[in-house]
Protein backbone atom coordinates (compact mmCIF):
# COMPACT_ATOMS: atom_id res chain seq x y z
CA UNK A 1 0.00 0.00 0.00
CA UNK A 2 2.72 2.25 0.53
CA UNK A 3 4.20 1.89 -2.49
CA UNK A 4 1.33 2.60 -3.99
CA UNK A 5 1.00 5.59 -2.71
CA UNK A 6 4.25 6.66 -3.24
CA UNK A 7 4.26 5.77 -7.03
CA UNK A 8 0.50 7.52 -6.91
CA UNK A 9 2.15 10.64 -5.70
CA UNK A 10 5.40 10.60 -8.03
CA UNK A 11 2.74 10.41 -10.80
CA UNK A 12 0.79 13.55 -9.57
CA UNK A 13 4.14 15.00 -8.71
CA UNK A 14 5.31 14.76 -12.79
CA UNK A 15 1.99 15.85 -13.95
CA UNK A 16 2.33 18.76 -12.10
CA UNK A 17 5.42 19.65 -13.17
CA UNK A 18 4.27 18.97 -17.04
CA UNK A 19 5.20 22.07 -19.11
CA UNK A 20 2.42 24.30 -19.40
CA UNK A 21 2.51 25.02 -22.92
CA UNK A 22 1.03 21.28 -23.23
CA UNK A 23 -2.34 22.94 -22.37
CA UNK A 24 -1.72 26.50 -24.15
CA UNK A 25 -2.92 27.31 -27.77
CA UNK A 26 0.04 27.08 -30.31
CA UNK A 27 0.48 31.02 -31.95
CA UNK A 28 2.21 30.99 -35.29
CA UNK A 29 2.30 34.37 -36.52
CA UNK A 30 2.74 34.82 -40.59
CA UNK A 31 4.02 37.40 -42.12
CA UNK A 32 3.14 37.55 -46.15
CA UNK A 33 2.26 40.04 -48.53
CA UNK A 34 -1.40 39.69 -48.68
CA UNK A 35 -2.18 43.01 -50.59
CA UNK A 36 -0.04 44.84 -53.57
CA UNK A 37 1.39 43.19 -56.22
CA UNK A 38 2.60 40.60 -54.49
CA UNK A 39 -0.66 39.36 -52.92
CA UNK A 40 -0.41 36.15 -54.64
CA UNK A 41 2.21 35.06 -53.12
CA UNK A 42 0.24 35.69 -49.32
CA UNK A 43 -3.02 34.45 -50.71
CA UNK A 44 -0.86 30.68 -52.00
CA UNK A 45 1.29 30.60 -49.02
CA UNK A 46 -1.85 30.90 -46.47
CA UNK A 47 -3.97 28.32 -48.67
CA UNK A 48 -1.31 25.99 -48.05
CA UNK A 49 -1.13 26.02 -44.56
CA UNK A 50 -4.42 26.17 -43.61
CA UNK A 51 -4.93 23.00 -46.10
CA UNK A 52 -3.08 21.37 -43.72
CA UNK A 53 -4.66 22.02 -40.93
CA UNK A 54 -7.96 21.44 -42.73
CA UNK A 55 -6.46 17.61 -43.20
CA UNK A 56 -4.82 16.92 -40.45
CA UNK A 57 -6.21 18.71 -37.79
CA UNK A 58 -5.71 22.02 -35.87
CA UNK A 59 -3.68 20.40 -32.84
CA UNK A 60 -0.03 20.00 -32.88
CA UNK A 61 1.38 17.89 -29.71
CA UNK A 62 -1.78 18.73 -27.77
CA UNK A 63 -1.77 22.20 -28.62
CA UNK A 64 -4.71 24.05 -30.68
CA UNK A 65 -3.10 26.00 -33.45
CA UNK A 66 -3.74 29.77 -34.00
CA UNK A 67 -2.92 31.20 -37.00
CA UNK A 68 -2.39 35.17 -37.35
CA UNK A 69 -1.68 36.99 -40.18
CA UNK A 70 -0.35 40.35 -40.62
CA UNK A 71 0.10 41.89 -44.01
CA UNK A 72 3.88 43.47 -44.94
CA UNK A 73 2.19 44.54 -48.57
CA UNK A 74 5.57 43.31 -50.21
CA UNK A 75 8.63 44.75 -50.57
CA UNK A 76 8.59 46.97 -47.85
CA UNK A 77 11.12 45.64 -45.01
CA UNK A 78 10.24 48.37 -41.98
CA UNK A 79 6.69 46.88 -42.73
CA UNK A 80 7.86 43.31 -42.25
CA UNK A 81 9.88 44.02 -39.25
CA UNK A 82 7.24 45.94 -37.46
CA UNK A 83 4.92 43.38 -38.21
CA UNK A 84 7.66 40.81 -36.70
CA UNK A 85 7.86 42.97 -33.74
CA UNK A 86 3.90 43.38 -32.92
CA UNK A 87 3.44 39.29 -33.24
CA UNK A 88 6.34 38.34 -30.97
CA UNK A 89 5.57 41.45 -28.45
CA UNK A 90 1.72 42.45 -28.82
CA UNK A 91 0.04 38.53 -29.92
CA UNK A 92 2.79 36.93 -27.99
CA UNK A 93 3.23 33.93 -30.93
CA UNK A 94 5.73 30.44 -30.79
CA UNK A 95 6.39 30.81 -34.32
CA UNK A 96 7.09 33.06 -36.99
CA UNK A 97 6.21 32.17 -40.59
CA UNK A 98 5.35 33.24 -43.82
CA UNK A 99 7.88 35.65 -45.65
CA UNK A 100 7.05 35.71 -49.22
CA UNK A 101 9.85 38.06 -50.34
CA UNK A 102 13.82 38.35 -49.00
CA UNK A 103 13.51 41.83 -48.00
CA UNK A 104 10.91 40.64 -45.34
CA UNK A 105 12.84 37.71 -43.77
CA UNK A 106 16.05 39.98 -43.81
CA UNK A 107 14.24 42.32 -41.61
CA UNK A 108 12.09 39.54 -39.41
CA UNK A 109 15.33 37.94 -38.71
CA UNK A 110 16.89 40.00 -36.13
CA UNK A 111 13.10 39.99 -34.15
CA UNK A 112 13.79 36.18 -34.46
CA UNK A 113 17.07 35.77 -33.06
CA UNK A 114 16.55 38.60 -30.10
CA UNK A 115 13.26 36.75 -28.69
CA UNK A 116 14.43 33.05 -30.11
CA UNK A 117 11.38 32.35 -32.12
CA UNK A 118 11.78 29.64 -34.39
CA UNK A 119 11.00 31.37 -38.19
CA UNK A 120 9.67 28.96 -40.76
CA UNK A 121 10.91 30.64 -44.06
CA UNK A 122 8.50 29.74 -46.72
CA UNK A 123 9.22 31.97 -49.66
CA UNK A 124 12.39 33.82 -49.64
CA UNK A 125 14.54 32.67 -51.48
CA UNK A 126 18.24 34.19 -51.01
CA UNK A 127 20.68 31.76 -50.12
CA UNK A 128 22.05 34.18 -46.96
CA UNK A 129 18.51 34.61 -45.22
CA UNK A 130 18.93 31.19 -42.90
CA UNK A 131 22.12 32.91 -41.96
CA UNK A 132 20.51 35.66 -40.34
CA UNK A 133 19.53 34.24 -37.22
CA UNK A 134 19.76 30.67 -35.90
CA UNK A 135 16.31 30.14 -35.72
CA UNK A 136 15.28 30.11 -38.94
CA UNK A 137 14.69 27.20 -40.91
CA UNK A 138 13.36 27.02 -44.88
CA UNK A 139 10.88 24.68 -46.31
CA UNK A 140 10.65 26.52 -50.09
CA UNK A 141 14.11 26.87 -51.67
CA UNK A 142 17.30 29.45 -52.72
CA UNK A 143 17.71 30.54 -55.98
CA UNK A 144 20.77 29.45 -56.16
CA UNK A 145 19.32 25.88 -55.82
CA UNK A 146 16.85 26.36 -58.67
CA UNK A 147 19.50 27.90 -60.79
CA UNK A 148 22.08 25.66 -60.89
CA UNK A 149 20.46 22.35 -62.15
CA UNK A 150 19.29 24.91 -65.49
CA UNK A 151 22.40 26.42 -65.64
CA UNK A 152 23.50 22.51 -66.15
CA UNK A 153 20.93 21.34 -68.33
CA UNK A 154 21.48 24.43 -70.72
CA UNK A 155 25.43 23.57 -71.01
CA UNK A 156 24.76 19.93 -72.31
CA UNK A 157 21.83 20.52 -74.38
CA UNK A 158 23.67 23.00 -76.94
CA UNK A 159 23.38 26.07 -75.44
CA UNK A 160 26.89 28.15 -75.47
CA UNK A 161 25.85 31.36 -75.09
CA UNK A 162 23.76 33.07 -73.03
CA UNK A 163 22.39 36.40 -71.67
CA UNK A 164 21.39 36.90 -68.24
CA UNK A 165 18.67 39.63 -67.34
CA UNK A 166 17.84 39.75 -63.57
CA UNK A 167 16.24 42.08 -61.13
CA UNK A 168 18.78 44.05 -59.09
CA UNK A 169 18.28 42.38 -55.48
CA UNK A 170 19.44 39.78 -53.39
CA UNK A 171 17.46 37.15 -55.31
CA UNK A 172 18.62 38.30 -58.65
CA UNK A 173 22.23 38.61 -57.52
CA UNK A 174 22.15 34.82 -55.92
CA UNK A 175 20.76 33.84 -59.91
CA UNK A 176 23.24 35.44 -61.53
CA UNK A 177 25.94 34.44 -59.79
CA UNK A 178 24.99 30.31 -59.34
CA UNK A 179 24.10 30.66 -63.14
CA UNK A 180 27.26 32.28 -64.41
CA UNK A 181 29.14 29.70 -62.59
CA UNK A 182 27.21 26.63 -63.34
CA UNK A 183 27.03 27.50 -66.99
CA UNK A 184 30.87 28.82 -67.52
CA UNK A 185 32.19 25.87 -65.57
CA UNK A 186 30.32 23.58 -67.74
CA UNK A 187 32.15 25.10 -71.19
CA UNK A 188 29.01 27.99 -72.03
CA UNK A 189 29.58 31.57 -72.38
CA UNK A 190 27.72 34.94 -70.76
CA UNK A 191 27.56 37.15 -73.67
CA UNK A 192 25.94 40.25 -71.67
CA UNK A 193 24.20 40.71 -68.61
CA UNK A 194 21.75 43.42 -67.01
CA UNK A 195 20.22 44.05 -63.48
CA UNK A 196 17.22 45.52 -63.88
CA UNK A 197 15.22 47.99 -61.53
CA UNK A 198 12.94 45.37 -58.40
CA UNK A 199 10.17 47.80 -59.37
CA UNK A 200 8.51 48.87 -62.93
CA UNK A 201 11.19 48.37 -65.13
CA UNK A 202 10.80 49.04 -69.28
CA UNK A 203 12.56 45.95 -70.86
CA UNK A 204 11.93 47.44 -73.96
CA UNK A 205 15.70 48.49 -74.30
CA UNK A 206 16.97 45.33 -72.77
CA UNK A 207 14.89 43.08 -75.13
CA UNK A 208 16.62 44.81 -77.81
CA UNK A 209 20.02 44.97 -76.83
CA UNK A 210 19.38 41.04 -76.04
CA UNK A 211 18.10 40.50 -79.67
CA UNK A 212 21.19 42.58 -81.26
CA UNK A 213 23.82 40.48 -79.15
CA UNK A 214 22.05 37.52 -81.03
CA UNK A 215 22.57 34.62 -77.89
CA UNK A 216 21.04 31.08 -77.84
CA UNK A 217 19.06 32.03 -75.04
CA UNK A 218 18.51 34.60 -72.45
CA UNK A 219 18.42 33.51 -68.73
CA UNK A 220 15.80 35.21 -66.86
CA UNK A 221 15.00 36.01 -63.15
CA UNK A 222 12.72 39.23 -62.03
CA UNK A 223 9.87 38.84 -59.48
CA UNK A 224 7.54 36.14 -60.80
CA UNK A 225 4.09 37.98 -61.52
CA UNK A 226 3.47 41.14 -63.66
CA UNK A 227 7.39 41.07 -64.39
CA UNK A 228 7.36 38.03 -66.05
CA UNK A 229 4.19 39.03 -68.38
CA UNK A 230 5.88 41.99 -69.63
CA UNK A 231 9.04 40.11 -70.59
CA UNK A 232 7.23 37.46 -71.87
CA UNK A 233 5.19 40.41 -73.85
CA UNK A 234 8.03 42.17 -75.24
CA UNK A 235 9.81 38.81 -76.23
CA UNK A 236 7.26 37.45 -78.56
CA UNK A 237 6.58 41.45 -79.54
CA UNK A 238 10.17 41.86 -80.70
CA UNK A 239 10.81 38.54 -82.17
CA UNK A 240 13.82 37.09 -80.28
CA UNK A 241 12.37 33.61 -80.69
CA UNK A 242 12.36 34.05 -84.37
CA UNK A 243 15.61 35.58 -83.98
CA UNK A 244 16.80 32.05 -82.74
CA UNK A 245 16.72 33.28 -78.90
CA UNK A 246 15.46 30.56 -75.98
CA UNK A 247 14.46 31.56 -72.07
CA UNK A 248 15.58 29.43 -69.65
CA UNK A 249 14.18 30.55 -66.34
CA UNK A 250 14.10 29.53 -62.68
CA UNK A 251 10.99 27.99 -62.43
CA UNK A 252 9.10 30.12 -60.29
CA UNK A 253 8.76 32.45 -63.08
CA UNK A 254 6.48 30.15 -64.57
CA UNK A 255 4.61 28.92 -61.86
CA UNK A 256 0.90 28.00 -62.56
CA UNK A 257 -0.75 31.24 -61.81
CA UNK A 258 1.47 33.02 -63.89
CA UNK A 259 1.25 30.63 -67.00
CA UNK A 260 -2.36 31.63 -66.73
CA UNK A 261 -1.38 35.60 -67.24
CA UNK A 262 1.77 34.91 -69.70
CA UNK A 263 -0.99 33.06 -72.20
CA UNK A 264 1.01 30.91 -75.15
CA UNK A 265 4.28 32.98 -74.93
CA UNK A 266 5.23 30.67 -72.29
CA UNK A 267 5.36 27.52 -74.31
CA UNK A 268 8.66 25.88 -74.59
CA UNK A 269 10.53 28.11 -71.86
CA UNK A 270 12.92 25.18 -70.48
CA UNK A 271 13.11 25.99 -66.14
CA UNK A 272 13.58 24.05 -62.99
CA UNK A 273 11.71 24.30 -59.78
CA UNK A 274 11.13 21.86 -56.86
CA UNK A 275 7.40 21.49 -57.82
CA UNK A 276 4.68 21.26 -60.44
CA UNK A 277 0.54 20.71 -60.39
CA UNK A 278 1.29 17.67 -62.58
CA UNK A 279 4.18 16.04 -60.57
CA UNK A 280 3.35 12.35 -61.31
CA UNK A 281 3.36 11.15 -57.28
CA UNK A 282 0.43 9.82 -54.93
CA UNK A 283 1.21 12.46 -52.82
CA UNK A 284 0.74 14.91 -55.24
CA UNK A 285 -2.34 14.01 -56.78
CA UNK A 286 -3.84 13.99 -53.23
CA UNK A 287 -3.07 17.15 -52.58
CA UNK A 288 -4.33 18.79 -55.91
CA UNK A 289 -7.32 17.15 -55.43
CA UNK A 290 -8.17 18.59 -52.12
CA UNK A 291 -6.60 22.38 -53.19
CA UNK A 292 -9.29 21.89 -56.14
CA UNK A 293 -11.99 21.00 -53.57
CA UNK A 294 -10.72 23.45 -50.79
CA UNK A 295 -10.38 26.66 -53.05
CA UNK A 296 -11.55 25.72 -56.42
CA UNK A 297 -11.04 29.10 -58.18
CA UNK A 298 -7.06 29.16 -57.53
CA UNK A 299 -4.30 26.65 -59.12
CA UNK A 300 -2.09 24.85 -56.61
CA UNK A 301 1.69 26.39 -57.28
CA UNK A 302 5.12 26.14 -55.09
CA UNK A 303 4.37 28.81 -52.78
CA UNK A 304 1.07 26.67 -51.67
CA UNK A 305 3.12 23.99 -51.64
CA UNK A 306 5.55 25.25 -48.76
CA UNK A 307 2.81 26.92 -46.61
CA UNK A 308 1.80 23.00 -46.75
CA UNK A 309 4.97 21.82 -45.82
CA UNK A 310 5.68 24.49 -43.44
CA UNK A 311 2.98 23.52 -41.22
CA UNK A 312 4.03 19.88 -41.61
CA UNK A 313 6.98 20.82 -39.88
CA UNK A 314 6.14 22.42 -37.47
CA UNK A 315 3.33 19.80 -36.75
CA UNK A 316 6.36 16.94 -36.57
CA UNK A 317 8.99 19.09 -34.86
CA UNK A 318 6.66 19.45 -32.06
CA UNK A 319 6.10 16.01 -31.52
CA UNK A 320 9.36 15.52 -31.14
CA UNK A 321 9.79 18.53 -28.22
CA UNK A 322 6.14 16.97 -26.73
CA UNK A 323 4.62 20.18 -28.03
CA UNK A 324 7.56 22.45 -26.56
CA UNK A 325 8.15 25.28 -28.92
CA UNK A 326 11.04 27.17 -27.63
CA UNK A 327 13.59 28.66 -29.87
CA UNK A 328 16.45 26.44 -29.37
CA UNK A 329 14.60 22.87 -28.67
CA UNK A 330 12.44 23.28 -31.88
CA UNK A 331 15.57 24.10 -34.28
CA UNK A 332 17.28 21.22 -32.56
CA UNK A 333 14.71 18.88 -33.20
CA UNK A 334 14.00 20.04 -36.82
CA UNK A 335 17.42 19.51 -37.89
CA UNK A 336 17.61 16.46 -39.76
CA UNK A 337 13.92 16.01 -40.27
CA UNK A 338 12.82 14.54 -43.38
CA UNK A 339 9.11 13.84 -44.67
CA UNK A 340 7.72 12.89 -47.95
CA UNK A 341 5.87 15.94 -49.34
CA UNK A 342 3.68 16.51 -52.57
CA UNK A 343 6.85 17.65 -54.18
CA UNK A 344 8.55 14.41 -53.35
CA UNK A 345 11.14 13.57 -50.28
CA UNK A 346 12.19 16.69 -48.68
CA UNK A 347 14.37 17.30 -45.47
CA UNK A 348 15.95 19.74 -43.79
CA UNK A 349 19.59 19.98 -43.54
CA UNK A 350 21.05 20.01 -40.24
CA UNK A 351 24.00 22.55 -40.91
CA UNK A 352 22.47 24.67 -42.52
CA UNK A 353 18.85 24.72 -41.79
CA UNK A 354 18.03 24.87 -45.42
CA UNK A 355 16.04 22.65 -47.23
CA UNK A 356 17.41 19.50 -49.10
CA UNK A 357 15.64 18.41 -52.11
CA UNK A 358 14.52 17.07 -55.70
CA UNK A 359 14.68 20.23 -58.27
CA UNK A 360 13.15 19.20 -61.33
CA UNK A 361 13.99 20.29 -65.37
CA UNK A 362 10.65 21.21 -66.63
CA UNK A 363 9.16 22.13 -70.36
CA UNK A 364 6.04 24.55 -70.53
CA UNK A 365 3.33 22.62 -72.48
CA UNK A 366 -0.42 22.42 -72.78
CA UNK A 367 -1.39 19.11 -71.18
CA UNK A 368 -5.28 18.69 -71.86
CA UNK A 369 -5.64 22.33 -72.85
CA UNK A 370 -3.98 24.10 -70.03
CA UNK A 371 -0.19 25.70 -70.06
CA UNK A 372 1.86 23.12 -67.44
CA UNK A 373 5.17 22.69 -65.94
CA UNK A 374 5.96 19.23 -68.05
CA UNK A 375 8.96 17.63 -66.10
CA UNK A 376 11.19 15.87 -67.90
CA UNK A 377 14.37 15.45 -65.90
CA UNK A 378 15.55 15.97 -62.06
CA UNK A 379 18.40 16.20 -59.52
CA UNK A 380 17.77 14.65 -56.67
CA UNK A 381 18.57 15.65 -53.09
CA UNK A 382 20.21 19.04 -53.68
CA UNK A 383 21.44 21.31 -51.39
CA UNK A 384 21.56 24.73 -51.77
CA UNK A 385 25.02 25.61 -53.81
CA UNK A 386 24.96 29.04 -52.77
CA UNK A 387 26.44 27.58 -49.12
CA UNK A 388 28.72 25.09 -51.12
Amino acid sequence: MAFRKTVAAIVVALGAAAPAFAAEPLKIGMVLPMSGPFAAYGKQIENGARLYLKQNGDTFAGRKVELIIKDDTGIAPEISKRAAQELVVKDKVDILAGFGLTPSAFAAAPVSKEAKKPMIVMNAAASAVTTKSDYILRVSHTLPQITAPVADWAAKNKIRKVYTLVADFGPGHDAEAQFKKTFTAAGGEIVGEVRTPVKNPDFAPFLQKIKDVKPDAVFLFVPPGEQTVAFMKGFAERDLAKAGIRVIATGDLTEEDILDAVGDNALGIINSLQYSEVHDSPENKAYVQAYYKAYPKDRPNYMSVSGYDGMQLIAKTLEKTGGDATGDKFVAAAKGMSWVSPRGKIAIDPATRDIVQTIYIRKVEKVAGKLQNVEFDKVADLRDPGKQ
